[in-house]
């Protein structure tokens, strides 16, 4: 299926959730916040929310500079 990612279109297999998205971009567990169609998942729910095809999701990490 395919879903956009930060602007970027991306193919991901059926059944996939936001932590294996989240997994497959190499990305940390913390630090990183999702939204998904407009809504934020808290980490807490990133195992049990499926996405699906044509879902628009943002991901944005926290980055620590001076």
């Amino acid at each position: 299926m395919i879903v956009t990612v930060n602007g970027e279109s991306r193919t991901l297999s059926e059944g996939s959730t936001v932590r294996a998205l989240v997994r497959e971009l190499d990305l940390p567990a913390e630090g990183v916040a999702v939204a998904v169609d407009g809504e934020v998942v808290p980490g807490s729910g990133w195992d049990d929310t499926l996405l699906s095809a044509g879902a628009e999701v943002d991901l944005l990490t926290a980055v620590q500079g001076g």
